[in-house]
């Protein structure tokens, strides 16, 4: 009986020890991220945040601050899934609904963009045009293989999206000091997609 006490109390100050040393090897990668962050290395910082996952995944700060980075370096399809994934860590924050709103938004405006040298560059050179295309957006494997026509859809379904985090994030944030700005952004998008919809 003894033993088994013995047992029981050593492999419960080994879990206490292990999730210690997790926690703190889990903040010390977040701080670094962040100074990557700050000096704008942000592939640093997404390195950093990732292997800050790898240890434990349920982080609402880790999953905010990777959906951050990948925005600042231009991955905003990434930069959703992490904010969704703090946003379902907990709901609450309103800073979360901000970012995924900025990620929807510059992802649609990417999409577009997308569209707009496409057909550029087919009046310049139909067999360059393609390489360029896909060299601007590498790491958008899905956006390159999609038509123009399911550019323009994406890009309509993610302004929609965007609208619906920017007025999330106004409820949350209710003596929000940029309210006005918001409303404003909200009212672009709600005239791009009116825009983007006559043109069929």
């Amino acid at each position: 009986m003894k033993k088994a006490i013995l047992i029981v109390a050593v492999l419960f100050i080994a879990v206490i020890s292990t999730a210690c040393i997790n926690n703190f090897a889990v903040q010390e990668l977040n701080n670094k991220a962040q100074v990557y962050l700050n000096n704008g290395d942000y592939e640093a910082a997404i390195d950093r945040l990732q292997a800050s996952l790898d240890l434990d995944n349920t982080i609402y700060e880790t999953n905010y601050n990777l959906g951050v980075a990948y925005i600042k370096a231009n991955k905003y399809k990434e930069a959703m899934d992490y904010l969704q994934k703090a946003i379902n860590i907990n709901p609450d924050k309103a800073d979360s609904y901000y970012s995924l709103a900025v990620a929807q938004e510059s992802y649609a405006h990417q999409l577009l963009n997308m569209n707009i040298q496409a057909s550029s560059e087919k009046n310049i050179d139909s067999d360059d045009a393609d390489d360029t295309e896909a060299d601007a957006q590498d790491q958008e494997d899905t956006a390159v293989s999609m038509s123009p026509t399911q550019r323009k859809t994406t890009a309509i379904e993610l302004y929609t999206a965007a609208i619906s985090s920017y007025k999330t994030y106004l409820e949350k944030a209710k003596e929000a000091k940029d309210s006005v700005e918001i409303n404003n952004e909200i009212n672009s998008l709600e005239e791009k997609i009116k825009q983007l919809g006559l043109c069929n």
